[in-house]
C-alpha cells in the first residue's frame, strides 16, 4: 500500500562542462482540486480585481471561507504559480492581494 503525498519529485539532468551528466531532484508542490479551482478563479478574475475576500471567493466556488483560507498557503508556496498572492488584511474576513505575474494570462 502506498501513500500519496502533496509533492512529486522531478528529475533534472544536467551536463557538466567535462561532458558528465548529473541528476538532481527538486520537490515540486502539486495543487489539489480545490487549490486548482481557487488558483484558476484568481487568474481569471485578477484582470478585473486585485483584492479578494475569502468569503467572496468561497461563494463563487461553492466552498467555505475557511476552505479558501486553508488552501491559499499551498497556492502561495507553489513555485510554478503565475500569480503573486499576499495576505493583505483581516477586517470582516481575510483579504488577499493578487497580482498577475505574466501578461499572458
Amino acid at each position: 500500500m502506498s501513500a500519496t503525498t502533496e509533492t512529486e519529485t522531478e528529475a533534472e539532468i544536467e551536463t557538466n562542462v567535462d561532458g558528465r551528466t548529473t541528476e538532481s531532484r527538486s520537490e515540486l508542490p502539486t495543487l489539489s482540486e480545490k487549490q486548482q479551482r481557487i488558483h484558476q478563479y484568481l487568474i481569471q478574475q485578477a484582470n478585473q480585481q486585485t483584492y479578494f475576500k475569502s468569503r467572496l471567493i468561497a461563494a463563487e466556488l461553492g466552498l467555505s471561507a475557511k476552505e479558501v483560507g486553508a488552501n491559499m498557503s499551498a497556492i502561495i508556496n507553489n513555485n510554478t504559480t503565475d500569480v503573486s498572492i499576499e495576505k493583505w488584511g483581516y477586517s470582516s474576513g481575510t483579504t488577499w492581494k493578487v497580482t498577475l505575474e505574466s501578461a499572458n494570462c
